[in-house]
């Protein structure tokens, strides 16, 4: 009962590799990380190391409806990429495109608002503290001599 492997898997919006392992084949899909998919796999009873391409469709489409909603299936709130989403409190995931609307609508905010944060953001400087004295420079090279020959 061999079952031929599919070279393309379409799933969440997005064309996945068929000779990959299933776990790193997820992997592939914005919004979905190594222990998320660790997850997905256990609660659909899936070998993390077989190939996606052989998956029987039945089993594709339990694991696309977990990756939509994993609450449904007992995945934990802190797995999820939205903890207490800022609109509805909520803890949610997203995949695919929505997850980068979702990194811009929310750096459009902290611009709006004027946070600190937003403000970096505003003039294209580090945000998360890194230091800036010798990295992140654009342009000319400060600093640096070139040895006369």
């Amino acid at each position: 009962m061999s079952q031929e492997t599919k070279r393309i898997v379409r799933l969440a919006r997005t064309s996945l590799d068929g000779t990959k392992p299933a776990l790193a084949a997820l992997l592939d899909i914005r919004g979905v990380g190594l222990s998320y998919a660790h997850a997905v796999l256990r609660v659909a009873g899936i070998d993390p190391f077989r190939r996606i391409g052989e998956i029987e469709d039945e089993k594709l489409s339990q694991i696309e409806d977990i990756l939509t909603n994993p609450e449904r299936y007992g995945i934990s709130w802190w797995m999820l990429n939205r903890q207490k989403d800022y609109e509805t409190g909520e803890s949610l995931h997203f995949l695919g495109d929505e997850v980068r609307l979702v990194v811009e609508k929310d750096i459009k905010r902290m611009k709006a608002i004027r946070s600190w944060k937003g403000i970096r953001h505003h003039l294209g400087l580090k945000v998360r503290g890194q230091r800036t004295k010798t990295t992140g420079r654009a342009g000319r090279t400060i600093g640096y001599k070139r040895k006369k020959r």
